[in-house]
């Protein structure tokens, strides 16, 4: 199986900092360029600024010559309140506020918002959004929603996305789902995935995405500033980026390009999701994306400890 690279759309929804409609229709103009056809997006992001401009960008391309895929459990309504949204990572205005929803109702709801926001009559894959908190309605109620939207043909596959294994290995063992998106839970910096999710996505034969290849940030550029997982990284995990940094950069080659390619070797995995915010972040990840990684690199990394034994690496057969 051949992972792919997949567009994430959060930060089109302003996270963190302001980006320009123009910037965001340059980024997605640029993954389509680059021949990038898996675009994912989700209210939550922006309250629906990223879905609302992911849609505008993808519309001079025929809808079936891209995947699109967004995310439920989060339903948006007006708030009259002033002030942005900040507290929840994203600089837009407080127009809406967040309602955690993963009944049936409100799966139907919150879908039918992002294809109008999205502009489209489908989406390809729809995920439960981050169910943490909410296990027993996420399994009683909105697992079954997404099967009934599935079998009218609504959409084509159906999956949860968070940022932990043990509720996706769950979903994969106990349900019909088809994909599932794991965020930052398999990395170099944490392999996590590897012991739960991974093996059981493969003996089921479910897909896996993989979002947060950089931990948000650490493996892309890591220096005292960077954020790992959307915080402060420890001291700790940013001296083990380093030092993968300069292995990487001694081998001849660079700590993004082996990020991006270890989480695309596990033969569970169909794509790797990277967020972008302008074009040339974009064609970067794409470089890296197809640059070589030796497999010194790998054999150094297990032999120094810093990847385990048991983890695929590019080159090498994982069976």
């Amino acid at each position: 199986m051949s992972a792919a690279l997949a567009f994430g759309a959060a930060a089109l929804g302003n996270l963190y900092t302001e980006v320009t409609d123009e910037q965001a229709y340059a980024a997605v103009a640029a993954a389509w360029r680059q021949g990038i056809r898996a675009f994912d997006t989700a209210p939550h992001y922006g309250l629906g600024l990223s879905e609302r401009r992911l849609g505008a960008a993808l519309r001079a391309h025929p809808r079936d010559g891209y995947t699109l895929s967004t995310k439920v459990g989060r339903r948006l309504e007006p708030a009259d309140g002033t002030g942005d949204d900040l507290a929840h990572g994203f600089a837009v205005p407080a127009t809406h506020r967040r309602v955690w929803d993963f009944t049936a109702d409100g799966i139907r709801r919150t879908l039918d918002a992002s294809l109008a926001r999205l502009g489209v009559d489908r989406v390809d894959t729809v995920y439960l959004h981050d169910p943490d908190d909410h296990v027993e309605q996420a399994f009683r109620e909105g697992y079954p929603a997404l099967e009934r939207l599935r079998a009218e043909g609504l959409v084509g596959a159906i999956g949860a996305g968070m940022n932990q294994t043990a509720m996706l290995t769950r979903f994969v063992r106990d349900t019909d789902v088809d994909v599932v998106l794991c965020a930052g839970r398999y990395t170099l910096l944490d392999q996590s995935a590897l012991t739960d999710l991974l093996p059981a996505a493969a003996d089921r034969g479910t897909a896996v995405v993989l979002g947060g290849p950089f931990n948000s940030g650490l493996l892309a550029d890591p220096q005292p500033t960077a954020t790992y997982d959307y915080a402060q990284a420890p001291p700790q995990l940013l001296e083990r980026a380093l030092r993968l940094k300069a292995l990487a950069e001694a081998h001849g080659t660079s700590l993004r390009a082996a990020a991006l390619t270890f989480c695309a070797a596990h033969p569970a995995v169909t794509a790797v999701l990277v967020g972008a915010r302008s074009a040339a972040e974009v064609d970067d990840c794409a470089a890296q994306f197809r640059a070589p990684v030796p497999l010194a690199f790998w054999q150094e990394l297990r032999h120094t400890g810093l990847l385990p034994a048991e983890a695929p690496v590019p080159g090498e057969d994982p069976w």
